[in-house]
Order: C-alpha cells, then structure tokens, then sequence
C-alpha cells in the first residue's frame, strides 16, 4: 500500500499534496532508474547544489569523490544535506497558457551522510560498478590501495524522504475546453545510444551489446 504519512514536517508535500508519496518502493525506483543526483548543503560560503553520481544498495544512497572534495569533507562532518532526483517524462501543452505543466516522477532525501568504513569501500564501489552495468564489477581492475585511499565513500540512510509524481494530461478549465487549440502530452524519455567503443577493445559483453538495439 501506497504510504500516506511522511517522515518529517519538512518532507510533507504541501502544494498539490495529493501527487505527494512517502512510500519506500516508490522511492527505490525512482533512484534505482537514475545515475545522478543533485546535492544541496550550506556553509560559510553560502548555499551549493552540485550534480553527483549515485546509487542506492538496500537502505542507503551512496556517492563518492576524492579525498579533497569540499562537498564530502563537509557532508562526512555531518552537515545536514538534502538530495534531489527527477525524472522528466513529458511536456503538458494545455489549452490556456497557465495551465501547462510536465509530467515528472522526483524524490527529496533529507538527513546527514556517513562515511563508509575503509573495509566496506571496495565492495561499496562495486556495488557503484553493478549500478553501471551487471557484470561489469568481475570483468574490469579494481581500485589499488592507493586509489581507495584517494576516494571517500559516503552513504545516507533512506528514512526521511518525500516523491512527488505527476501523470496524465492537462487539466484545463471547463471554459477553455472548446478553444480550437492542440492539447495533450508529448512525452520525454532518456535513450540510450550506439555504443562507441574505445579504439581495439575486448568482445562486447552482453550489457554493451544490448544496450539499445539488442543483441547485433
């Protein structure tokens, strides 16, 4: 069942409340279709939102950087951050200019990052790896112990968050319904393209050979 109550005051969706949803399973599959996040965090410089790659294993969001990064060494010192995820899937053209809108699936995560132990960080990263592509993990180098020492590796529990989803057509007033003016949805979509290999490469695995036009 669809969960109704949120974790906080501050994750309740308060404009348009009904397209609000606080349900983990809607949350995972929001974040497990997308590779990028965008994190907010304040300091003695003001506020940031920087674009981040992530990935979700069980209860937890992951990202990782260098060892120099600002943004991980405030948010590994236990800044409060807030993550952001959307989904764009359509344009709403309606009959009357105020009432066009976009179809959308998004998700807000509030809470503080932990720092990953260093014995979890290489099976962390090739959790990162597997998010990329199944199979990828076993087949490429690893990080060195130089390299995993050179990264941070943070992760946020998934307990205060909020989805926001909008779908269907336009809502026009009753009065504009008659106006002779085209109306509906064009929709919007990520696709993936041909692979382009790297000069001389190995034989393309099954992930890279189906990755958008089936196995060739």
């Amino acid at each position: 069942m669809q969960a109704t109550t949120p974790a906080s005051d501050r994750t309740r969706i308060r404009r348009i409340a009904e397209r609000g949803q606080y349900d983990r399973e809607m949350l995972d599959t929001i974040l497990d279709a997308t590779h990028l996040c965008h994190l907010s965090f304040a300091d003695e410089r003001g506020a940031h939102c920087i674009p981040m790659a992530c990935w979700r294993t069980g209860d937890y969001l992951y990202v990782h950087g260098s060892n120099g990064s600002r943004l991980l060494k405030v948010a590994s010192a236990g800044a409060q951050v807030c993550i952001g995820v959307t989904h764009l899937d359509g344009l709403v053209l309606a009959r009357s200019a105020f009432n066009h809108s976009m179809n959308y699936r998004s998700a807000v995560i509030y809470g503080e990052f932990e720092r990953v132990p260093e014995h979890e960080k290489a099976s962390a990263l090739d959790a990162f790896m597997e998010s990329i592509a199944p199979g990828r993990s076993a087949e490429v180098r690893g990080g060195n112990e130089k390299e995993l020492a050179a990264t941070t590796v943070l992760r946020i529990a998934l307990d205060e968050f909020a989805c926001k989803v909008r779908t269907g057509g336009p809502e026009d007033d009753p009065k504009d319904l008659d106006r002779p003016v085209w109306a509906g949805v064009l929709p919007l979509a990520m696709t993936p393209q041909a692979p382009e290999p790297d000069g001389e490469t190995a034989n393309a695995p099954a992930y890279v050979r189906n990755w958008c036009c089936g196995d060739a």
